[in-house]
């Protein structure tokens, strides 16, 4: 199945996240209208915005597929069919669904809109994907519970698109049947209002109502997904889409995550064999998140080691340290607009779209006037750099982590 292209689908906060990830390797993002999506706390899009990410998309020949996913009360059907229609109109590559209400709609209305069913739909079995296929599905976005041979099962007995997750967020109970949030908090999870109570911190009790924990640190939350080292096999067995989680996370972990898995698929679609390299791309990968991963149910039953119970730590690292915002090709100075302290002395890589890393000493430094500075202290703070390589605008700076 390697001769087949797989797809790398991003996710997309923001207009800017949506541009970001276009350009540092997704061949198509996901996003959510400010109705309809499961990513209510997210700043989403409205159909103008809609309508310049398709625009930027297909001139950069990727897809844009928008979600319409929430699980549907009365009070949310109102405007759906007309919000629909203009997606239609908008020219989006597909919506991803979950409530068969939607489905109902774009037949009734004959709209060519392409439908993708939700991994809220919680499919794991060959026969319920074929039941939406029946419908009219052309792809499926698997339960993040399934197996690898769950996997492979339906795609061979179906020949259908399959897209999975592969590397974020899991959630406690099966992915879209959660009430853990309505009932504490009144916040409905499966219309994008989810508090994670599965995070919270909890004393412990026995049957009998008696304190058995000597602190309030128990959690039920199960670690992150991470398929990275199974995406080889995953290309194997035919899965079509690779998606990442993270609609509202920052354009470096954005960026980051997908020149990672960017280079696993290349890596593997040209029969390379590296393994240094691999190791690599995994370490950039892994210390990009503040929290645990694991596969999950991919290669066995999920058990104990796929959870936190207690005392972890999810304390994030100050990697990130600015983005390139121009190359001074005369002085062989790259214009840095900072994040995070960084000093002379300092190993650091550049990276970007379409390069190798690239990691050099900082030698010289200076501030936007040219005057020289020991160190860059100040948020967003505009500073030049020695930079031997050009470097174009967008690339993003980190510290350098390997000896």
């Amino acid at each position: 199945m390697k001769d087949k292209k797989v797809e790398l689908l991003a996710p997309a906060g923001n207009i800017e996240k949506l541009k970001w990830a276009i350009d540092y390797g997704a061949d198509a993002v996901y996003l959510g209208g400010v109705n309809y999506s499961l990513r209510a706390n997210a700043k989403n899009f409205t159909l103008k915005e809609i309508k310049e990410g398709v625009k930027y998309c297909h001139y950069n020949s990727a897809k844009l597929y928008v979600t319409v996913n929430i699980v549907f009360h009365n009070d949310d059907v109102k405007d759906l069919t007309e919000y629909l229609i203009e997606l239609e109109k908008i020219g989006v590559d597909a919506v991803i669904f979950s409530d068969p209400l939607v489905l109902d709609i774009v037949k009734k209305n004959n709209l060519k809109l392409e439908l993708h069913l939700s991994t809220q739909a919680s499919i794991l079995n060959k026969d319920a994907a074929k039941y939406y296929i029946k419908q009219g599905v052309s792809r499926i976005v698997l339960a993040r519970e399934c197996s690898r041979n769950d996997i492979k099962n339906i795609i061979d007995e179906t020949g259908t698109e399959v897209e999975c997750f592969v590397h974020g967020a899991m959630c406690t109970n099966i992915s879209g049947r959660c009430v853990l949030s309505n009932y504490f908090t009144n916040r409905d999870a499966n219309r994008g209002g989810c508090c994670q109570v599965c995070r919270f911190n909890f004393n412990l009790y026995d049957e009998d109502k008696n304190k058995i924990s000597d602190t309030d640190n128990f959690t039920i939350a199960p670690k992150d997904l991470s398929l990275s080292s199974y995406v080889n096999d995953m290309m194997e067995i035919g899965v079509s889409s690779f998606k990442l989680e993270g609609r509202m996370r920052s354009i470096y972990y954005i960026a980051t995550t997908i020149s990672c898995f960017r280079k696993l698929i290349d890596f593997y679609s040209n029969n390379m064999n590296d393994e240094e390299y691999i190791k690599r791309v995994m370490r950039v990968l892994y210390r990009c998140a503040n929290r645990d991963v694991a596969p999950q149910f991919y290669n066995k039953k999920a058990g104990y080691e796929e959870q936190y119970y207690a005392a972890r730590q999810e304390d994030s690292n100050q990697d990130f340290l600015g983005v390139v915002l121009d190359y001074d090709e005369e002085a062989k100075e790259a214009i840095i607009e900072q994040r995070n302290h960084f000093k002379l002395g300092d190993k650091v890589t550049i990276f970007g779209p379409g390069k190798e890393d690239y990691s050099f000493v900082i030698n010289k430094l200076t501030d936007e006037d040219g005057n020289d500075i020991d160190a860059a202290r100040h948020p967003r703070e505009v500073v030049r750099i020695n930079c031997d390589i050009k470097v174009n605008k967008n690339d993003l700076l980190r510290i350098d982590f390997f000896d």
